[in-house]
């Protein structure tokens, strides 16, 4: 098969590799789409994020979509055939983290494309058959795709604690605040800010679910009446601390967004009004809310993309997040090249 590989000095190679074989629990899929990550490009530009660090060749992407070809041993012959969205996490099941349900957390964890574990820019992989998750055939290979990033926000949303007819405030409007957006609409949240100094962003929140754009939260409604979550999906610090200032007494602080290792937080804001301020850290049980969102068509992943990349040109794909109009970019593991205005199918 081939494989876009990464290696130390940030070169990036499409390189054969052998098909790997599916261990007795797992499935073999072949890839049809894998989403872009922010984390995908951090790696490919500073080969590292915090504590992982690349050290030799790696095989990125972590959002993939794709078809059961085989099977392990342990495995059911029915699933051959499936179309599945890929949960990219194996943990070790026996972890306390695990058997409390917070799988996510497990310190075992091995994450597809997070040296030193391979990922998903190659035409196969395989993944544990429980994270091999069935998805309906009118939802698009990159839809299904995309339902990793959506499950961040589902994670987002559920540690801010709203629901319906309640306030949230959303600071960064890439991929991760679109959809908190979205997520947000629709667990039926009425008053939805999103805050995003890029104007083409604050238009694409608008269309995924914001009731309210603003430059900043001073700016916004928030900056005058208090919501009652906060979700920072820029890791900016100036965005973190205006955001906690616009919590109501009794509120839910959620980081998201990637950014700076340290910052400084008004402690005495948080006591006097007894914020709840937690992170979120990938994602446990979140996949069948993603599908049933996207199969209704309460949330729309397809519009979320905004290029495609087949496998030799994967740098193209990493580099995209640099287009003032991206907001997704897909490749096909499975294809070369793709014309620009391609699109493809199922």
């Amino acid at each position: 098969m081939q494989a876009s590989v990464l290696h130390v000095d940030g070169s990036l190679t499409v390189e054969s590799r052998e098909i790997p074989t599916p261990a007795p629990d797992e499935v073999l899929v072949r890839v049809a789409a894998v989403g872009v990550c922010g984390s995908d490009t951090h790696y490919l530009r500073h080969g590292r994020i915090g504590d992982h660090v690349v050290t030799g060749p790696i095989v990125l992407g972590h959002e993939a979509s794709g078809r059961v070809v085989a099977v392990g041993s342990a495995v059911g012959g029915d699933r051959i055939g499936e179309r599945v969205s890929i949960e990219p996490q194996t943990p070790d099941p026996t972890s306390r983290e695990s058997r409390r349900g917070d799988y996510n957390l497990c310190p075992s964890m091995r994450f597809y494309g997070t040296p030193p574990i391979d990922g998903a820019l190659a035409e196969f992989v395989t993944i544990g058959a429980s994270f091999a998750h069935p998805v309906p055939e009118h939802v698009s290979d990159e839809a299904a795709a995309l339902m990793e990033p959506l499950s961040v926000a589902i994670a987002s949303i559920r540690k801010a604690g709203v629901g319906m007819g309640e306030s949230i405030l959303i600071t960064g409007a890439g991929p991760i605040g679109l959809l908190c957006a979205q997520v947000a609409r629709a667990a039926g949240l009425t008053r939805i800010i999103v805050v995003e100094p890029g104007v083409q962003r604050r238009s694409a929140a608008l269309r995924f679910g914001a009731t309210e754009v603003a430059v900043s939260v001073a700016d916004s409604d928030a900056g005058q009446t208090a919501v009652d979550a906060f979700v920072d999906a820029s890791g900016a610090p100036p965005a973190v601390l205006d955001g906690i200032s616009a919590v109501r007494p009794g509120g839910r602080v959620v980081l998201v967004g990637m950014g700076a290792d340290t910052m400084e937080l008004p402690v005495s804001l948080i006591q006097n009004r007894e914020l709840v301020l937690t992170g979120v850290f990938r994602y446990a049980n979140t996949w069948p809310t993603a599908i049933e969102l996207v199969a209704t068509g309460k949330v729309d992943l397809d519009d979320l993309v905004t290029s495609h990349h087949g496998i030799a040109d994967v740098r193209a794909g990493l580099d995209a997040d640099r287009i003032p109009s991206s907001i997704k970019a897909v490749v096909h593991p499975g294809i070369d090249t793709v014309e620009p205005a391609a699109r493809p199918s199922s």
